[in-house]
This record gives structure tokens, sequence and C-alpha cells, in this order.
């Protein structure tokens, strides 16, 4: 797919790292890695159709930094709502800010962001894929000290389906992959030792193709992308 405006939010390691290398191999496409670690931004992506900027997911100040860097693209074609805050701790020992930054971070700042997103995106339509994690799929097996991990990021699948409806006389897609287990730094947060049959690279080559292919065949669809458990 070619001459695409692409916004990978969550960007500056593993699958979000991936993502924006791989958009970027398509040299007529624009890609705006998020994050705030821009200074890993600063070191990974060098190609000149990467621009990269910072936001913090957190913040109420979210669409001000949005605004800093895209509103010079008056239009979006794929949005990736990559970032995850992972605390791995038992129930009874999590904090309120334990809490609060796993759904700031995994479901309240991805509403918000995808605010922002909207107007670049429903004149020409697009398509927003939210990333999840197979611990948020219903029926699927849950792991102890991941409840305000998995609860956070079950709240964007929920969005999927709920946006999908109030946006469904539109042109904008969304859809949601919950993934299974692949070799990032987030995954030795979750599992140590962990050695997981999916690299970052081969996860994100996977998502990449689903951005651009799956709207023609799924809107509001919350799917499950794992081979093993976890």
């Amino acid at each position: 797919m070619t001459n695409k405006v692409i916004v990978v939010i969550g960007a500056s390691r593993g699958i979000g790292k991936e993502l924006v290398l791989q958009f970027a191999k398509e040299k007529s496409n624009t890609v705006i890695a998020l994050s705030r670690n821009t200074e890993a931004m600063k070191s990974n992506f060098t190609a000149e159709n990467i621009h990269s900027g910072f936001i913090d997911l957190m913040s109420e100040d979210l669409h001000v930094d949005m605004a800093k860097t895209l509103d010079q693209f008056p239009t979006v074609d794929i949005v990736i709502n990559n970032a995850g805050k992972l605390v791995n701790k038992p129930f009874l020992e999590l904090t309120r800010e334990d809490i609060n930054a796993c759904y700031q971070t995994n479901a309240i700042g991805v509403m918000h962001a995808t605010q922002f997103m909207v107007g670049k995106m429903l004149e020409e339509g697009g398509h927003i894929v939210n990333i999840s994690t197979m611990g948020a799929f219903q029926g699927s097996v849950k792991f102890p000290g991941l409840s305000a991990y998995s609860t956070s990021k079950a709240g964007i699948t929920s969005f999927t389906e709920l946006f999908a409806e109030e946006y469904k006389d539109t042109k904008i897609k969304m859809n949601c992959l919950c993934l299974g287990a692949t070799q990032t730094e987030m995954l030795e947060e979750a599992f140590p030792g962990l050695q997981a049959p999916i690299s970052a690279s081969e996860m994100a080559e996977f998502i990449v193709d689903f951005a651009y292919t799956a709207p023609k065949f799924f809107n509001g669809k919350v799917l499950p992308v794992s081979s093993t458990t976890p």
C-alpha cells in the first residue's frame, strides 16, 4: 500500500518500533511515531519519511501535544493504538497509582487520542487498530499479577465495538487485535524468562498487513492473535 499517512502511538520500543520501521519501508508512506520516549525514537528512526513526536497518554494536555506534531498532516489513513502500561503485582499490592497508570495509558488515553484523530479521518476514511492482549479477551486464560493491565486493556476491546457502532455510517473502521506472547520487553516484565514463539518484527508484519487489508472485511471486531498460552 502506498501514499498512506500512518500514526503509530506507542512507538519507541517492541512492536511499536517495528511497526514504524515496516510501514516506512514504503517510501511513499508518511509515518508519524508518537511516544514519551523521544530519545529512543531519535536513535531508532532515521528515514526521511518518519516524523517523531512527544505525547503522554496520561496527560490532560494530550491533544495539545498531538497537535504539535500532527497539525501539519490534514488527513490520516491508519492509526495504530499500540501504547501499553504494564504493572505486574499481586492484586492486594496494587496501589491506586498503579491502577490509574494502567487505565490512563491503556484505555482512557487511547480514547482521548482517538478523539483527536477522528477529525483527520472523517472525510477520506481510514482504519484504527487497537492493540490489546489475550489477557483481555473474554474466555481466555488469565494470569495472576496482571489484573490492572488486563482489565484496562479490556476497556479498549469494548471501546472498539462501541466506536464501530457509533461511526458505522462513516468511512472510519476500527478493529482490535488481542495479541498473545510476543518477544518484547513487556513480555519479559509479565513473564520473566519466557521465550515467545513470535518476534516483535514478525508480529508487526502481521499487524501492518492487517491495517492495510482488514477494513474490507472487518469493522468493530475483537480478534485473538495467539498460537500459545501464554
